[in-house]
């Protein structure tokens, strides 16, 4: 991709971001040399994401599977311009040794995140990291005090934030007022996306080096459906479904609202229906966040038919002149006492711009606009010293919400939170687990001492 049509992607892009000046001010300078931990399936989709739309040289991946790697470096060889195959590490922190990475993108299994960002930044990179950012609250406030104290950009991988859609949505039904007084949204995924099935301890493929992969989590018998991704299906390695699919859904009501901390979280649900599976996170569960003004609230089954089978993951926010449903895939608009949507926008796919979304493996194509725009965003950020739209904080804020709906569900108690101390209030219960144990040879981190 040329210069001309990186500065025509520029100056297209929808007023409302406000790219258009920093965005094109980067292509005066050299390429942004970029490495990534963690080139699995999301991985390269953010990679070639910021290939098209930036002059960048890919120099450095990272991976303990040492077969995933080397497909990704293949694969990015070949969509990058200069043909290079970067260097590839089954260690990142000798990746980051190098000190030759202005960028580096992290898509690696929860648990791995927080000490892999800490690091990046250390090293002098801005960071695209992705979503949830962490697996506890204590390492989302260390990675917040980490982007400040070395002073990166870092964008989480929040990418409804620049959704065109739904900036469109925030912008012309929430700001316009055409919602009214919004007193609740409602937050949902239908996904069947557990893992169902009970497969039988193994011996790690001889291309994985599970120790390293298993990190700080636990040290669980291997089986064939952990690695790659079922690793989703297990507290060791995430939060679950409201950790995975919710933190989308509450950034975006954040977002659009204005939200910052809820004041008080609460959680029910359990394993119900899926017993027989491997999997430990709930099948079922519903979390309620509640504001000063509005209550949000999650639900997620992986059984079942969905409520509305063309919304399966998505949000409804009622208000008292109208209803927004707002999802991946559209929104739509309807005022009150309406029988028939008002306004209805579709996902934008931008198949004619970037034809290669059509043949990429296992590419989301609806997702790939909103990924380019953010990865914009974040460029944008680095160019002009700013903050982008889905700043470390606003992720902390989103995951460690979700985090504390699965703690108000383990212990059976609403949580009353404190977001000046990062405390429950009165909940001895709650705070013990704001940390968890690492395991023997990894050092948690802490706030005060990135």
């Amino acid at each position: 991709m040329d210069r001309r049509r990186f500065l025509q992607t520029s100056l297209a892009l929808p007023a409302a971001l406000g790219l258009n000046e920093a965005y094109a001010a980067l292509l005066d300078g050299p390429p942004k040399r970029v490495g990534i931990i963690g080139p699995g399936w999301y991985g390269k989709a953010d990679l070639i994401r910021l290939i098209q739309v930036a002059p960048v040289e890919v120099v450095a991946m990272a991976d303990v599977d040492q077969r995933m790697l080397n497909e990704a470096a293949d694969r990015i060889a070949a969509r990058q311009d200069s043909k290079k195959r970067p260097r590839t590490y089954a260690d990142f922190h000798k990746m980051l040794a190098e000190r030759d990475l202005d960028i580096v993108l992290i898509a690696t299994p929860d648990h791995w995140h927080s000490l892999a960002m800490i690091e990046a930044v250390k090293a002098g990179c801005h960071v695209y990291q992705q979503k949830p950012i962490s697996v506890d609250v204590v390492e989302g406030a260390a990675m917040v005090a980490a982007a400040r104290k070395y002073k990166r950009v870092v964008q989480v991988g929040l990418q409804r934030r620049s959704t065109p859609h739904l900036v469109e949505a925030r912008d012309r039904i929430v700001r316009e007022g055409k919602l009214g007084k919004v007193g609740l949204v409602e937050i949902y995924c239908y996904y069947p996306m557990r893992l169902s099935a009970n497969p039988p301890v193994m011996a790690p493929p001889a291309y994985l080096d599970w120790d390293a992969w298993t990190g700080p989590a636990p040290l669980r018998p291997y089986h064939a459906n952990i690695h790659p991704q079922a690793w989703r299906s297990y507290k060791e390695y995430g939060n679950g479904i409201i950790g995975d699919m919710g933190v989308h859904m509450l950034d975006m009501t954040r977002w659009m609202l204005g939200l910052g901390w809820p004041k008080r979280i609460s959680s029910e649900g359990g394993i119900f229906v899926q017993k027989n599976s491997a999997a430990n996170i709930p099948d079922t569960q519903t979390a309620t966040f509640e504001f000063d003004d509005v209550t949000v609230v999650w639900q997620h089954r992986t059984w079942g038919d969905a409520p509305d089978p063309k919304d399966t993951w998505g949000a409804t926010f009622w208000g008292d002149k109208g209803t927004l449903k707002a999802s991946v895939y559209r929104y739509e608009f309807t005022p009150f006492g309406a029988k028939q949507p008002a306004i209805r926008k579709d996902v934008t796919y931008e198949l004619d711009q970037y034809p290669e979304d059509k043949t990429e493996p296992r590419l989301e194509k609806h997702v790939a606009p909103a990924i380019r725009y953010h990865m914009k965003d974040f460029l944008a950020a680095i160019a002009s010293g700013s903050k982008p739209v889905a700043d470390i904080e606003e992720g902390h804020i989103s995951t460690a919400s979700c985090i504390l709906a699965n703690v108000a569900l383990e212990t059976g108690r609403s949580i009353a939170w404190d977001p000046v101390q990062q405390l429950a209030v009165d909940n001895d219960a709650a705070n013990r687990r704001l940390r968890r144990i690492y395991r023997q040879g990894y050092t948690h981190p802490e706030p005060a001492a990135v």
